[in-house]
């Protein structure tokens, strides 16, 4: 370097104007971990789905009660499957399984159990019913006389049994699914009110798609006699796992606006003209509850308006009765229930 060339300052570069909190990029949400109940629920759907083909709404529904702590009327024609899908979901959390054939004939004490007086012993022994169990498969109920359907008002409200005036409470988790036939009325005992308000859902089944259908039967008849597809499930939980779930179910986040989304829905019905008898409360607490676990079921902790209208239906279609104008019209509940549903403004999420 020459002494007359002059040194030349290395150019400096202008410090950066500060990034104002506005103009940073917004961070992506944090999904949160899929909770213990949504696994359960979530490995229990894909096991009972291996022995119930083309019912996979159904199994949803049967799960989202299970998970609300409800009850669930089954109702189909026959050969559908509606045995099969106890069995199976009992096996898959390792739950006892108890089944009760309603008969016109049937006595209360066929379903909760007695006190047989034992000559040995010179002492009264109980012999427990059908309904001590985890999963009680009430196959047929409208064929049994309303005294006995009555016994199951208690233990399906209270989760006991009394006899002899000796209350006696079930272990949990307790479910009752009783079972409709839609198409055979003579010889039934249609279910009262007060009683079809005890289950949390009603939900329907339908014959199963083509394919599955024909799956169904390839199945089907390359079974040995005795044996079935239950023996596919797995057991991917345990009773201690179902309460658990449970519990975690209802502390699931639902916020005022939801809840008065639920509220507006059943109150819609009350004020329809196309509406004899319209849902109570106690059909607008279903709709939270069974909103709760559909978003367990979907991996969230919260409950979305998009979860009330998916519970509407077989939350509402037994609490709800048609004017006898709009029955005889040829409109069915659902129907009616979807246009009444739509109706109601949803809250912006």
């Amino acid at each position: 370097m020459n002494e007359e060339d002059p040194i030349q300052p290395e150019p400096v570069t202008p410090p950066a104007e500060p990034v104002t909190p506005q103009e940073l990029p917004a961070a992506p949400p944090v999904q949160p971990a899929l909770s213990e109940a949504a696994r359960i629920a979530n490995a229990m759907r894909e096991q009972i789905g291996r022995s119930v083909l083309g019912q996979t709404e159904v199994i949803s529904q049967v799960l989202a009660g299970f998970l609300a702590g409800g009850h669930v009327l089954l109702e189909g024609k026959p050969g559908l499957g509606k045995t099969q899908l106890v069995l199976a979901m009992a096996r898959s959390f390792g739950g006892a399984f108890g089944r009760i054939q309603f008969t016109p004939d049937l006595m209360p004490s066929d379903v909760t159990g007695f006190r047989l007086f034992d000559m040995k012993s010179q002492t009264f022994q109980l012999r427990q019913g059908p309904v001590f169990t985890n999963l009680l498969l009430a196959d047929e109920i409208n064929r049994a006389p309303a005294k006995t359907q009555s016994a199951l008002l208690e233990v399906m409200q209270e989760r006991q049994v009394t006899i002899d005036g000796e209350s006696m409470s079930l272990s949990p988790p307790f479910m009752t699914l009783a079972t409709q036939n839609p198409i055979e009325h003579e010889g039934t005992y249609p279910l009262p009110e007060a009683q079809l308000d005890r289950f949390l859902m009603k939900v329907l089944l339908d014959y199963p798609e083509s394919g599955s259908e024909s799956e169904i039967v390839t199945r089907s008849a390359a079974e040995v006699p005795g044996q079935s597809s239950v023996a596919l499930v797995e057991t991917v939980a345990s009773p201690e796992d179902i309460v658990r779930a449970q519990a975690e179910t209802a502390a699931v986040t639902v916020v005022k606006e939801v809840v008065d989304y639920a509220v507006a829905i059943v109150q819609v019905t009350r004020e329809s003209k196309a509406v004899a008898l319209g849902a109570g409360t106690r059909g607008a607490i279903a709709l939270v509850r069974i909103g709760k676990a559909i978003a367990v079921l979907h991996g969230r902790n919260f409950v979305t308006p998009d979860d009330i209208k998916a519970a509407s239906l077989p939350v509402l279609r037994h609490r709800v009765q048609l004017a006898p104008e709009v029955a005889i019209g040829g409109q069915n509940i659902d129907d009616i229930l979807r246009t009444l549903v739509e109706s109601v403004p949803a809250p912006r999420q």
